[in-house]
């Protein structure tokens, strides 16, 4: 399987049936973006996020154009850090990852609700699984690598 289209079938795990009283999905796209990006720098090219966050705004409800931006200021943002660090390990990925998820989060957030909407709770209850879930991606990036790689 190709990094891009892991990346849109996580994209459309939001239209599973999952009855839920908090809207606590983490965004699993770009949890799998991060985690192809932090595994492999080489495996997705720098405009992938755009396209790929148009895939997740026709299926996420979001606002249109929003994970457009916001996912591809996470990958670059990941990108300029990367570039800073000399060698990087699992926690420097997780944190990385989280500046990423908190950061589209937040300013999602911002462009989909108004600011009178007391949603802070929720968010960092969604920031939180999300973060708390970017192992597993990690784990499912690094699966789907070995598996496409020959051997």
């Amino acid at each position: 399987m190709k990094p891009a289209l892991s990346v849109m079938a996580a994209s459309t795990l939001t239209l599973l049936p999952l009855v839920a009283s908090f809207p606590l999905l983490p965004p699993f796209g770009l949890l799998m973006l991060l985690g192809w990006r932090l595994a492999r720098e080489d495996a997705l090219p720098v405009w992938a996020p755009l396209l790929l966050g148009l895939f997740d705004d026709l299926f996420s409800g979001q606002p249109f154009g929003s994970a457009m931006l916001f996912w591809t200021l996470a990958y670059i943002s990941i990108d300029l850090f990367d570039a800073r660090l000399v060698a990087r390990d699992f926690w420097q990925d997780w944190l990385l990852a989280t500046g990423g998820i908190a950061g589209a989060l937040i300013f999602g957030r911002l462009v989909a609700t108004p600011l009178a909407a007391h949603v802070e709770t929720l968010l960092l209850l969604q920031i939180a699984v999300s973060v708390m879930l970017y192992p597993v991606a990690a784990l499912i990036v690094a699966w789907i690598d070995r598996e496409r790689s020959p051997a």
